[in-house]
């Protein structure tokens, strides 16, 4: 029943009031008089059976459905019909009559308790019928709104329709472009590729003729080297002389393995030199880059000075020792002790690989210029795949605008793309209708997923009342959140309260003109 019907009804009982009351046996709903005629039978109104008219409230249930004592608690089954003129008449069960306790705001429900009841029915009715009209108003406004709405999602969807096929219309040339692009940037590149190979190729063959050079120059240095008697010739005895070359770890050169090394001869010159630096060139350390060895340690025990006075008093508290010194402390910390402890370098530790590897050269001008060219077309390439991306989102995000079930005539479409918010004590609320709803705590905390949009949830005749989001972020040792939206006809789109009925099942109420009815027609009146 409307707000309008309703306001009809104050006002008809209003009328009602101050009109002759028709004559009926008491607790007997007007609508239902013709079942009393006091000069005939009366028979109980499930059909049951039929009694003398003066039986009917003579305080003793004759009728299995309590109708003959609709004035009477006889029955345990009867209703008390309240007139309530004035106000809105109403039904109580007879077990409340004369109970002495005032139910109907007309006093008529006490008439032989005693009970001192007054006749509020005028003031009830005055207020309600204050509230109807504010009710009514609000809906005749809603209405007026949602019509709006209903307008503006129908110019909204056209126009969403218009820019959607103009998308599809410009992806098409997009992708001709990207394609013609793809070629462009491929054709490009091929040039580029065989121009950078070029350049690479002739670097490593720079950089090998360079190592090649200085490896021979490292062969002359070491054959000089191991020819300790300047004669021309390396023998065994002299490759002896270099352990580093201890091919099986046990701390010197036999004789088979410098012969070994030597190629199975005693003794080679300089020319069949190359084949046993081939040998020994990763293992052998020049004499150029001996270093004298590392002193001793020397035992912390005798490193130790006695301190003098002046030194073990210098800083008698931990707390005055100068910054510096602390800071000196730190970074000795910063050092484990096991690296400490790790052996010096020997005398002839083997030299680092040498750095011929230089910066590889600038690429000549001719193949600059194919890099930049390439570079160019990879770049016009992505721009226009981006902006073919770009268009993707925009068609895919339209085509899921359009598809969403927006209400009989859209007027629920203004919702989406939309957020809104309830503060409490604690929380902050957020509804962003057909997306999800969340908890935030007020001060300071993540957000919690209360759920994501489902379904429309009404009941059979209007499932536009409800909205349902579900499988929120998980309770502790429980199901996952959900809530139910419920929504009321008003001027304000605005969330007004949330509970949470049952754990992890949460309830929200919103405010919407998308939910107004079209109010009904001043005139004619429901009976009652």
């Amino acid at each position: 029943m409307t707000c309008a019907h309703l306001l009809l009804m104050m006002s008809l009982a209003v009328s009602l009031g101050s009109a002759v009351e028709v004559p009926r046996p008491r607790g007997v709903a007007l609508s239902k008089r013709q079942f009393y005629e006091e000069n005939k039978p009366f028979t109980c109104l499930d059909g049951s059976r039929t009694i003398p008219f003066d039986r009917v409230n003579d305080d003793y249930c004759d009728c299995k459905d309590g109708s003959d004592e609709p004035g009477t608690a006889a029955c345990p089954n009867g209703s008390f019909h309240c007139t309530n003129a004035g106000y809105r008449p109403t039904f109580i069960p007879s077990s409340r009559i004369n109970d002495g306790i005032c139910d109907c705001c007309d006093t008529t429900d006490e008439y032989n308790s005693g009970a001192k009841c007054e006749n509020t029915c005028k003031e009830l009715g005055r207020k309600e019928r204050e509230v109807l009209q504010k009710m009514a108003e609000i809906t005749k406004e809603g209405f007026l709104l949602k019509q709006q709405l209903i307008q503006e999602a129908k110019s909204g969807h056209q126009e969403k329709q218009n820019k959607l096929t103009e998308l599809q219309a410009s992806k098409k040339e997009l992708e001709e472009k990207v394609e013609a692009l793809r070629t462009v940037k491929e054709t490009a590149e091929q040039p580029e590729k065989e121009a950078k190979e070029r350049h690479l190729k002739a670097w490593e063959e720079q950089k090998a003729v360079i190592r090649a050079e200085k490896d021979k120059a490292k062969m002359a240095e070491a054959f000089l080297e191991l020819d300790d008697d300047a004669d021309g010739i390396v023998s065994v005895a002299e490759l002896q002389t270099h352990v580093e070359l201890d091919s099986d770890a046990d701390g010197s050169v036999s004789e088979a393995e410098a012969q070994g090394l030597l190629g199975g001869v005693d003794q080679v010159d300089t020319a069949a030199f190359e084949n046993t630096w081939n040998n020994i060139r990763d293992k052998y350390v020049s004499e150029s880059q001996a270093e004298e060895p590392a002193p001793a340690d020397t035992p912390a025990e005798e490193s130790k000075e006695p301190l003098t006075d002046n030194d073990s008093e210098q800083y008698p508290n931990d707390d005055e020792i100068p910054e510096e010194e602390e800071e000196d402390e730190d970074e000795d910390d910063d050092y484990p002790e096991e690296d400490l402890d790790k052996t010096p370098p020997t005398a002839r530790t083997p030299e680092k690989k040498d750095e011929d590897e230089e910066a590889m050269p600038p690429y000549d001008d001719e193949t600059q210029a194919l890099i930049d060219a390439a570079q160019k077309a990879r770049e016009n390439f992505e721009e226009s795949e981006r902006a073919l991306r770009d268009m993707d989102d925009q068609i895919r995000n339209i085509e899921k605008e359009i598809s969403f079930d927006f209400g009989p005539s859209a007027e629920f479409s203004y919702l989406y793309s939309q957020c809104y918010e309830l503060s409490t004590s604690e929380y902050i609320y957020r509804l962003c209708p057909f997306n999800r709803v969340s908890q935030k705590p007020k001060y300071g905390g993540s957000e919690t997923n209360l759920g994501t949009w489902g379904t429309w949830a009404g009941p059979e005749n209007n499932k536009y009342l409800m909205m349902k989001y579900e499988h929120g972020t998980g309770c502790w040792q429980g199901p996952n959140r959900s809530t139910t939206v419920k929504l009321t006809c008003g001027k304000e789109t605005t969330v007004t309260s949330t509970s949470e009925p049952s754990r992890c099942e949460y309830l929200m109420e919103f405010t919407t003109p998308a939910v107004c009815h079209e109010p009904a027609p001043e005139h004619g009146h429901d009976e009652f």
